[in-house]
C-alpha cells in the first residue's frame, strides 16, 4: 500500500505539470496566431520580419544600444521577441515615414506603440536618467491607455 506522502506527491506533480502544460499551449496557441495569414496573405511575423529586414541599414549603433537599454526589463528568455517586435513597429513608422535613419523620436514613438502600457513606466524612468523629454510624445502615452481600456 502506498504512502500517504507519495500519493500527495504524485498528486501535486500531476498538478504541477498540467499547469505548465496549459502556459506553454497558451503561449504556442499565440505564437500560431501571429503566423496565420490574414487578409493580405501575410501574417503579423511576415510583417514583422519585413519591416526588420527593410531598415536593417538605417539602425546606427547607438539606437541598437539605447533599444537594447529599453528591453533590458523583459526576462532574459522573452528579450529577442520584444526587441524584434518593438524594431518591427519602429521599422514600419520609418518606412511610412521614409525615414533615412532611425533616430531618436523616431524610436521612443515605435516603443511606445509596440509595448504595452505596462512597459510605458520604464521607457519614463529610463528618459529621466537619459535627460530626454516625453512631452511631445504625450498624446501617444494617453492614446495607447485609451486604446488599452
Amino acid at each position: 500500500m502506498p504512502s500517504d506522502t507519495f500519493m500527495w506527491f504524485i498528486m501535486a506533480w500531476s498538478v504541477f505539470l498540467t499547469v505548465f502544460m496549459f502556459i506553454g499551449g497558451f503561449f504556442m496557441f499565440r505564437k500560431f496566431l501571429k503566423r496565420f495569414p490574414k487578409e493580405d496573405g501575410l501574417s503579423i511575423l511576415d510583417w514583422q520580419d519585413y519591416y526588420l529586414q527593410e531598415t536593417s541599414h538605417l539602425w546606427p549603433q547607438s539606437k541598437k544600444n539605447l533599444l537594447e537599454e529599453l528591453v533590458e526589463p523583459v526576462p532574459e528568455l522573452f528579450r529577442d521577441v520584444a526587441r524584434e517586435r518593438i524594431a518591427g513597429e519602429i521599422g514600419r513608422i520609418a518606412l511610412e515615414e521614409h525615414a533615412q535613419t532611425i533616430d531618436e523620436p523616431l524610436l521612443i514613438r515605435g516603443y511606445i506603440l509596440a509595448t504595452p502600457k505596462r512597459d510605458h513606466k520604464f521607457l519614463r524612468k529610463k528618459c529621466r536618467e537619459k535627460n530626454i523629454d516625453l512631452t511631445e510624445y504625450e498624446y501617444l502615452f494617453k492614446e495607447k491607455a485609451a486604446s488599452s481600456e
